[in-house]
């Protein structure tokens, strides 16, 4: 699921409702997750540092194309156009496969949520799938057959027990929070009335006296809302445009959710995308619909990887000089399937992908063996997995979270080697772990900046967001600068060399949340490459006599083809 972090309790701190959260409108905090921890004590990754190390080596980097399994893409937002991969081997909008992949103008990648009738944009959670299907085999009217079938089918039957306890539990969330949002978006118009003339602050607040239990309320919310230094101190017009958006956040994230994505009559798939959605060896479905109905999400992620300096917008990415992006369309606003994952990863592998970022999860996967069979192969070609570890607060040995490279929470290691699974981080080294981000020593690779992460969104638009979701792409921007400059890294080397030279931190535990104990740091992980794993090109030895005279042949060095 693509999931932007909001704040499912109210009461647990306002400010934390939105994805755009209360951060200062200026150059520092939009590039903070850049800085070098050595000289500021932020626990940024040292992206220049790290580009001023390989290029001191005299190492000249190849371009790497980064997958962006996701929601979509917006191919021509002014700060990631010109990154941007393109299909050298498919002419643009002539209607036909020109390169014989199965797939007509994907000039840009592929989306596997669309189809001739249009494109998935609202599709339901996993859990609820699980549950419609199995219901009736598990707990239909014949008792007797159910328990037959609950014999046979043990692992069926514990993913439909565990799918059943999340859906009557989050449908019930989904209900509650749009409720609740609902509330509160109706009493803005009594929070302006209330404020008056008045700024936003706790003493003009203390002054107020409610006369309704519903200014009572609207009372409660500016409190929380004081609280918030992107609107305390500001007067009732500017409250009341904050608040507005607050709740469109809020209501756009939760209304889904209650009406389509925990609806067991719901399911978009046949009409729009057309496919045997129970045939996993199907692939040649979809269209080339590359932004697709919501690409805020991938547009994101897209700019933390490979975004450029746009006009007065500072921020860019991680790998923006060596990086270009291929977008493949898999996630919806909803729980991503595993026969899309899937197709999705082969086909980023077959085109040229050599590190593929995957920025969503759920907590059952029914055709989770046709996942992993998907990342055999992309290990097969020396393809990088960096995959989001979730934001649920969960120690993720304890709660599964999928796709994941453990087929047992038990397994001692992966059972690939090709897979990194990045945690998330804050700007505040007191509290370094972001209060969203799932966890585990052994599960968790590293961890990377993913709290109010700013980067490029449709429309040509900039936003702050959060998640691991941000997480993830600032790792995936990470190993593409290390492989662009050595291309003879491997996926496990790469890997290596990023969780041997975080920067730990023991603050509140936080050597215990992951496998490396700490953060990222490119340039320290560019450093231990180079030490460890670099080589440069060599010519091949010839086993010929050498012509008299002949001047001898000088290195090949394969960077500058």
């Amino acid at each position: 699921m693509k999931k932007i972090v909001i704040a499912a309790a109210f009461y647990a701190g306002f400010a934390t409702i939105a994805a755009q959260t209360s951060t200062p409108n200026d150059k520092n905090q939009k590039t903070w997750y850049h800085k070098d921890y050595a000289t500021t004590k932020v626990y940024g990754v040292n992206t220049e540092n790290a580009y001023k190390f390989l290029e001191s080596k005299g190492l000249k980097p190849k371009t790497v194309v980064v997958g962006v399994l996701d929601s979509g893409v917006e191919v021509d937002h002014p700060g990631l156009a010109k990154n941007m991969w393109k299909n050298p081997n498919e002419i643009p909008n002539n209607g036909k496969d020109d390169d014989g992949n199965g797939y007509v103008d994907d000039v840009y990648g592929w989306n596997f949520l669309g189809g001739k009738n249009g494109d998935i944009d609202v599709d339901n959670m996993e859990v609820t799938r699980v549950v419609k299907k199995y219901q009736s085999v598990f707990e239909g009217t014949d008792s007797a057959k159910n328990k037959e079938n609950q014999a046979k089918m043990p692992e069926e039957f514990a993913m439909y027990m565990k799918s059943k306890e999340i859906f009557t539990k989050k449908s019930q969330e989904a209900k509650q929070n749009v409720q609740l949002y609902t509330m509160i978006n109706n009493s803005i118009p009594d929070m302006v009335k209330l404020l008056g003339d008045k700024t936003l602050t706790k003493e003009n607040l203390a002054a107020i006296k409610p006369s309704t239990q519903q200014e009572a309320m609207a009372m409660q919310v500016l409190a929380q809302v004081a609280n918030d230094p992107q609107v305390a101190g500001k007067p009732a017009s500017e409250v009341k445009t904050y608040m507005e958006g607050q709740m469109k956040e809020a209501l756009d994230y939760f209304t889904p959710q209650a009406e389509k994505g925990y609806n067991l009559d719901f399911d978009p798939r046949k009409e729009i995308v057309g496919d045997n959605y129970d045939d996993y060896s199907e692939k040649n479905y979809g269209n080339n619909h590359y932004e697709g109905p919501d690409a805020k999400h991938g547009t994101h992620v897209a700019g933390i990887i490979a975004g450029l300096a746009n006009g007065s917008e500072p921020q860019y990415g991680v790998a923006s000089r060596v990086a270009k992006i291929m977008t493949v369309r898999a996630v919806p606003d909803g729980d991503e399937r595993d026969k899309d994952v899937a197709n999705a990863i082969r086909y980023a592998v077959d085109n040229g992908a050599k590190i593929l970022n995957m920025s969503f999860g759920k907590p059952v996967s029914p055709g989770k063996n046709v996942v992993w069979d998907a990342f055999k192969y992309a290990e097969s070609k020396g393809v990088l997995l960096v995959k989001a570890a979730g934001n649920e607060n969960e120690d993720i040995s304890e709660h599964q979270y999928f796709p994941t490279n453990f087929k047992s929470t038990s397994d001692e290691k992966p059972f690939i080697s090709n897979m990194i699974v990045v945690g998330s981080n804050t700007n505040d080294a007191n509290a370094l772990k972001s209060s969203f981000s799932n966890y585990d020593k052994k599960m968790v690779d590293v961890f990377a900046p993913g709290s109010e992460i700013y980067s490029t969104v449709p429309d040509g638009k900039y936003e702050y967001l959060q998640g691991t979701s941000m997480a993830s792409p600032v790792v995936a921007g990470a190993s593409a600068v290390l492989l662009a400059y050595m291309p003879n890294l491997k996926p496990e080397q790469i890997i290596e060399s990023l969780v041997k030279t975080t920067n730990a931190s023991t603050n509140n535990g936080f050597e215990n949340l992951s496998r490396s104990a700490g953060v990222i740091d490119v340039a320290k992980a560019a450093e231990y490459a180079y030490k460890n794993f670099y080589k440069a090109d060599m010519p091949t030895k010839s086993t010929k006599k050498p012509v008299k005279k002949q001047k001898p042949h000088k290195a090949i060095d394969k960077t500058k083809l």
